[in-house]
């Protein structure tokens, strides 16, 4: 049987609004990288200019990474930055408005720094937060798109039995977490037979 029609249109309405959403959002950060790249310039570059004096188109104009990136392609101190400024966002917003009181089923580490598992994947949380929660560059449905594409999957995965928390009960933590050791490798195990 099809789809109810009023449904469809509902869905394709909800993904118009995100497209919308997302061209808004790279039109603010190539606008925030024109004028970042370009502060004195009064009138926007001609095709000219970007070729340079040779005559040798250049690889079209690949804007300074201004955004943090992943944190774990940080070295000290700006992943220390990068990890205390990620706390205050997970202490001050994710905790208390987001996250209820851990149980067998949705588990949390109040040391969640000490899990590099849960710190790559709060970290993206955290970056989706900043870039969708902005009207002026998400539009309206940033929030609703964060929700659905970022934290559902992502606090499911953390808080889930399996993951990175998954040796952690309420009120207690182990120093020595569940992590893997050294996967021997069939190279290794050779080696070490001969």
């Amino acid at each position: 049987m099809p789809d109810d029609p009023r449904s469809v249109a509902a869905e394709v309405a909800e993904d118009v609004a995100d497209l919308q959403a997302q061209v808004r959002a790279l039109s603010a950060r190539f606008d925030q990288f024109t004028r970042a790249d370009s502060p004195d310039h009064t009138s926007p570059a001609t095709p000219e200019d970007e070729q340079g004096g040779d005559g040798a188109a250049e690889e079209p104009g690949e804007p300074e990474w201004t955004s943090p990136p992943f944190i774990f392609l940080l070295d000290p101190p700006a992943y220390d930055d990068e990890l205390c400024a990620l706390a205050e966002w997970v202490e001050g917003v994710l905790v208390p408005g987001y996250l209820a009181e851990p149980s067998a089923d949705a588990r949390w580490c109040h040391l969640w720094t000490e899990h590099p598992v849960a710190v790559a994947r709060l970290h993206a949380l955290w970056l989706a937060w900043q870039e969708l929660t902005d009207p002026a560059t998400c539009g309206y449905t940033g929030p609703s798109t964060w929700h659905r594409d970022h934290y559902d999957p992502c606090i499911r995965e953390i808080r889930s039995p399996g993951g990175p928390f998954g040796g952690c009960t309420k009120g207690e933590h182990a120093i020595i977490h569940r992590q893997p050791g050294l996967v021997p490798s069939a190279w290794s195990l050779s080696i070490a037979s001969e």
